[in-house]
């Protein structure tokens, strides 16, 4: 549990600082103020500023005032020079770190020293603070809501592509030490190696939903014999229609032997349990290979995930279920664990697709989330004229406490479903 924990707050840390990274790196590329930039969230522990200033050096300078020409009688030239030394300033750039202790208010004078970058008391990511997102401060040159609504809606959507951006960083990275993929999408130049055959399917009613069989299990052995590949799990059942056979398997970390009868399946006339297979593989690329594959992948998935929540929210119109189809953060947390237990390369995998969930989930079109704010950024546009702020805020505040209920109910979902 404690592993789980920890890991957990490990990568939605990581998540949630780079999206809140992009942000603040866009607001301050367009000259927006930003108050504070927080890792992990208040109460503060500690905070430091980087004070750029100027201060003026003195330095010698030397200058020749005259030069006075004399004949010797012996025919010697001589040079009689007067020179002064004087002091000038000269202006220095400078930089030095303040240091502001403890949980106090960031005041005003606190902001024309620049951003508090801040160490937080609770590990969940990190925030920003953008001035005048919230509509105050409209006279003010360095004021989010000053700027013009590109820049806006720049900074609102840097977020999102920072998430998809750690997302191709992460699968990169991954495909450089090796991922898990199935063998039928290795490109020209990948390496394999741990192959394995995997349930990807199983189906409703069948000996392998009876027996206990999961999406994911390896199978590993068949009655002690070694299975490399589809084929060698339907030899090994086809002609044991009625016989009870022992199916090893691995589960995450775990090696687990599950006893079941194969039966005739109508659609091949021969034994099975009435799964669906797939044959995968640890796969390496040479780096300059793996930045395209893990940035190709990620914006599939990108598109695959935008997919997927569009049939969900169809499912939720036509009134279909979608409890099993979410997961809040006991759901994800406990999924964190068992993929990290699995190694690094599922770990970055999964890492990579909660990033990408993320970026999707923030630019909804729902008040309280970034896409939210981009919506009223649209209206202005269209009606050359902003929302009044007033009924903008009270729209964010409304969904905000919406979101939270969704989460806490999805919350007590994931804990009678886990525990």
């Amino acid at each position: 549990m404690i592993f789980t924990i920890i890991i957990f707050l490990l990568v939605l840390s990581l998540l949630v600082f780079a999206h809140e990274l992009g942000h603040f790196w866009t607001a301050k590329k367009f000259g927006v103020g930003a108050p504070e930039f927080g890792f992990g969230f208040p109460p503060r522990i500690f905070g430091l500023q980087l004070i750029r200033d100027n201060h003026l050096q003195p330095i010698s300078q030397t200058e020749n005032l005259a030069v006075d020409v004399e004949t010797a009688t012996d025919g010697v030239v001589l040079e009689k020079i007067t020179v002064t030394t004087k002091e000038v300033d000269v202006v220095v750039p400078t930089k030095r770190w303040r240091f502001i202790r403890g949980n106090r208010e960031i005041t005003e004078e606190d902001e024309k020293y620049g951003t508090v970058y801040s160490l937080n008391w609770i590990p969940l990511g990190g925030f920003v603070k953008i001035k005048g997102q919230d509509g105050e401060n409209q006279n003010d040159r360095n004021s989010f809501s000053a700027r013009p609504i590109y820049q806006r809606f720049l900074i609102l959507v840097a977020g999102v592509l920072m998430n998809i951006i750690l997302a191709m960083a992460l699968l990169s990275f991954g495909f450089m030490i090796g991922l898990p993929q199935n063998t039928d999408n290795v490109r020209p130049g990948g390496t394999l190696e741990a192959k394995k055959v995997q349930i990807m399917e199983v189906m409703p009613g069948s000996p392998a939903e009876k027996a206990g069989f999961q999406v994911g299990d390896q199978i590993v052995s068949i009655n002690d014999q070694t299975v490399s590949s589809e084929s060698d799990v339907q030899n090994a059942l086809g002609s044991k229609a009625g016989v009870e056979m022992a199916i090893n398997i691995k589960r995450y970390s775990e090696n687990q032997s599950i006893k079941v009868t194969p039966q005739i399946l109508a659609e091949t006339n021969r034994g099975g349990i009435g799964v669906a297979l797939t044959a995968s593989a640890i796969v390496h690329y040479p780096w300059y290979q793996a930045l395209w594959e893990g940035s190709k992948t990620a914006i599939l998935l990108f598109w695959a995930i935008i997919v997927a929540f569009y049939e969900l929210i169809r499912g939720l119109i036509v009134g279909h279920s979608v409890a099993g189809a979410i997961a809040g953060p006991v759901g994800i947390a406990t999924l964190t664990g068992q993929v990290a237990r699995m190694g690094l390369a599922y770990l970055l995998q999964f890492t990579a697709l909660l990033s990408l969930n993320l970026a999707v989930i923030n630019f909804l079109p729902i008040p309280a989330l970034d896409g939210g704010r981009a919506l009223f950024l649209l209206f202005e546009k269209i009606k050359g004229r902003p929302v009044k702020k007033e009924l903008e805020n009270a729209l964010h505040n409304i969904f905000f406490v919406l979101l939270i209920l969704l989460i806490v109910w999805v919350t007590i979902k994931d804990v009678l479903k886990f525990f």
